[in-house]
């Protein structure tokens, strides 16, 4: 009898110590943590000012991850409160890895419209300051928030007003290497 107890026992620790697959999430192909930087772009996408000359923030952490719904259509992207303070969910396409809005999305962080669009991630095109290849993440984002007084008290959205329509946000997917920070 002891022999079919320790034999019992012997075969429920084996099945305990089954490795389980952990799968992903519907938006894995677009998640990760990115090391990115902002510049202001006119209407036609061409640089206006760099970030040094714009706001002097430098590289920063930006994430993009899936809803709590983990629908393979939507996602969050958040700047950690490192550049605008936002936090918005976007359309997305994994097969084609693209998101966006093609309108302002309610931010979360503050009260804000977001219009987050032309997004991408591209496999291996990005090179990192210690020159190993990296996935590319770009996209355009413009705030309803960035606003310019016209006359004494009256704001109005005149994103060109600066000389400048929209920012561009890009940068590579980061790798936890010292060189590449």
């Amino acid at each position: 009898m002891k022999k079919i107890v320790y034999l019992f026992a012997a075969v429920l620790l084996f099945a305990s110590c089954a490795k389980e697959e952990i799968g992903g999430t519907a938006t894995e192909a677009l998640a990760g943590q990115w090391y990115v930087h902002v510049d202001a772009v006119d209407a036609n996408g061409d640089l206006v000012y760099s970030d040094d000359e714009l706001y002097g923030i430098g590289n920063f952490m930006l994430l993009t991850y899936n809803t709590a719904a983990n629908t393979a259509d939507e996602l969050f992207v958040d700047d950690l409160e490192s550049f605008w303070n936002f936090k918005v969910k976007v359309a997305c396409s994994t097969s084609d890895k693209t998101f966006g809005n093609s309108d302002y999305a309610d931010n979360i962080k503050y009260e804000c419209g977001v219009k987050l669009y032309d997004g991408k991630i591209l496999n291996g095109a990005a090179t990192t300051p210690s020159g190993m290849p990296a996935d590319s993440i770009v996209f355009f984002v413009e705030f309803d928030d960035d606003l310019t007084e016209v006359d004494d008290d009256v704001f109005e959205y005149t994103p060109d007003a600066y000389g400048f329509a929209k920012y561009r946000v890009s940068g590579f997917r980061y790798t936890g290497f010292t060189n590449d920070d």
